[in-house]
């Protein structure tokens, strides 16, 4: 219940006391004539007394009405909350949120590069959709449509947050259109293009790289994969571990995989087992200490038994392998060049400049989508959260539907049916349509 009182009279004023000669039937009170005169007195959510002051009566008579059915309804939000800085309330958001340490890096160096430059420092309560939509405009001008979209989405966390925590009554951000992205379709990268990059790697990464194009994981994880991940019986691999750099630096650490369903049990072909198996008799496992946090409640100091490591039998860094990346393209694009001398071809394939270890990932889903394989299977295999992911990546790749409608009939009638044999009603037929055009 709000309440309106009048600052600048008593409200139980004595008997003797004499009469406000502006106002009369008054009694001045200590503040009179000193700042607003009305003031809407009430108790918030938490029970805390709250005043606040106006000048004219209507103002504080529509106040307390208002105050009144938000407390009512559950919904009052405290003026003196919004006065804080935006950057004041995405450091509560981002420190009370469970991120990846990796998301974390990420979400700290949005806020940090895009976010507090043109919002950190004004009140929280007064940014209108007006200002979001300037951001927008403003970080559209430097940043990519995908990278807009997740640092907005940092931005929209924070006002949602502060909507829930009545700091603010609503949400400016959620009229916003963002910049549509355009999305480029996946491009496989040919079978001898990928023989290439495995014949251009030194003898140590070869059966790294094979491994990759062969079971389609994501960079991290042949790079966490031990020795009891991998079963030579039963021509398996376990994925349930990736290794992670950290954005600021140090050493690489054990960590949990990207979503639940990227823990997954794939399976790997004879040769690839076989491939593995002569790596780890000429290379043999060692055990490797590092930082185990598949737990991050308790992250503990292990020896690993880690399949692929670096040439000082350590884990392999992201920088480190980004050079050997390099020589393997180098060395690829060198072999393609001398081949196409021999030939005297006028041009040589050659690597493409965005070819990356994901690429492998794509030519993995490309070989059994090829192979018939439906989504459901592509989506286990490759370890996505949802099969729409798949299908918004690969779709493309599948076979077109009328391609499929043919084969379909094909397979139906067999060559030689009733359907490729000539009638002489479909004769007629075909001459009647040849007449009318």
């Amino acid at each position: 219940m709000a309440e309106v009182y009048d600052r600048w009279h008593k409200s139980l004023p004595k008997e003797d006391e004499p009469e406000c000669p502006e106002h009369k039937g008054k009694v001045r009170s200590a503040d009179h004539g000193k700042g607003k005169r009305w003031q809407v007195r009430y108790r918030d959510a938490n029970g805390a007394q709250k005043k606040e002051n106006f000048a004219k009566k209507s103002e504080a008579d529509d106040r307390a009405d208002e105050v009144g059915t938000d407390l009512r309804r559950g919904a009052f939000v405290d003026p003196k909350l919004g006065k804080q800085s935006f950057k004041a309330v995405a450091e509560q958001w981002r420190a009370n949120s469970v991120h990846r340490p990796s998301t974390a890096d990420r979400v700290n160096r949005g806020l940090k590069n895009h976010a507090y430059p043109l919002l950190g420092d004004r009140p929280i309560a007064a940014i209108r959709t007006s200002e979001i939509r300037k951001w927008v405009k403003d970080r559209s001008e430097v940043l990519a449509p995908s990278t807009l979209r997740v640092n907005y989405s940092y931005i929209v966390s924070v006002f949602r947050m502060a909507v829930l925590d009545r700091i603010i009554g609503a949400n400016p951000c959620d009229p916003i259109e963002l910049p549509e992205a355009m999305k480029q379709e996946v491009e496989a990268l040919p079978v001898e293009v990928v023989e290439a990059l495995i014949a251009g790697m030194t003898r140590r990464y070869r059966a790294l790289l094979r491994l990759a194009a062969g079971t389609g994981l994501r960079q991290g994880e042949p790079f966490a994969l031990e020795v009891d991940h991998f079963d030579f019986l039963r021509r398996t691999v376990r994925v349930q571990q990736q290794l992670i750099h950290s954005d600021h630096g140090g050493e690489p650490y054990i960590g949990q995989l990207k979503t639940k369903q990227s823990y997954r049990t794939v399976p790997v072909a004879a040769f690839l087992v076989e491939e593995v198996a002569a790596f780890l008799a000429s290379f043999p496992a060692r055990e490797v200490e590092i930082w185990d946090r598949t737990d991050p409640r308790k992250p503990v100091l292990r020896k690993a038994r880690l399949i692929f490591t670096n040439t000082r039998d350590r884990a392999i860094r992201r920088g480190a392998w980004s050079k050997v990346w390099a020589v393997a393209v180098q060395h690829a694009n060198e072999s393609f060049a001398a081949e196409a001398k021999r030939r005297g071809a006028p041009t040589a394939l050659a690597v493409p400049e965005w070819a990356s270890m994901h690429s492998l990932r794509h030519f993995y889903a490309s070989l059994l989508i090829r192979a018939g394989e439906n989504v459901k299977t592509v989506q286990r295999r490759l370890g996505h959260a949802q099969p729409s992911i798949t299908l918004n990546t690969y779709a493309h790749l599948w076979p077109d539907a009328e391609d499929t409608s043919r084969a379909a009939v094909e397979a139906a009638f067999g060559r030689g049916s009733a359907l490729d044999v000539p009638s002489p009603k479909l004769n007629s037929v075909k001459q009647q349509v040849r007449v009318v055009s």
